[in-house]
């Protein structure tokens, strides 16, 4: 509920910039894995479909925000690269994200907010562990 409650925030924060959440997400995880990630990469890291995608990496191609890039051992497979044209968006983006972790974090001392980081890397790997390996560690 939490996560869906940052993405409703986010997405308020974007429209007035003509930004969507989807778009963020795209940059942010080309920023975070240094770009040239394939579409299909994209939409795992994102949680979506690749089909679903598609149309907000078309949205962002005809604003020269991106471009796609068959992949040379891979001709099936588009990379996807920022363009130097994505750099404004992307600074409002992290304006815009830096507002809602602030909000987020209201009432928050500096202390609660790290043992939040924290724990919540804890959560993150334990997903990322297979159910099989959480058996044998309990």
């Amino acid at each position: 509920m939490t996560s869906r409650m940052v993405e409703r925030a986010m997405n308020a924060e974007l429209e007035p910039e003509g930004i969507t959440f989807r778009q963020a997400q795209v940059l942010a995880w080309m920023a975070l894995d240094g770009g040239g990630l394939s579409q299909v990469e994209l939409a795992e890291r994102m949680n979506i479909e690749p089909a679903t995608l598609v149309s907000v990496l078309d949205r962002m191609a005809r604003d020269g925000w991106i471009e796609r890039v068959a992949c040379q051992e891979d001709r099936r497979r588009n990379l996807v690269h920022p363009m130097p044209k994505a750099l404004p968006a992307w600074q409002k983006i992290l304006a815009c994200a830096g507002r809602v972790r602030t909000r987020a974090a209201r009432g928050l001392t500096h202390e609660q907010q790290e043992t939040l980081k924290e724990l919540l890397g804890i959560v993150q790997a334990n997903l990322k562990c297979p159910a099989k390996d959480l058996a044998s560690n309990s």
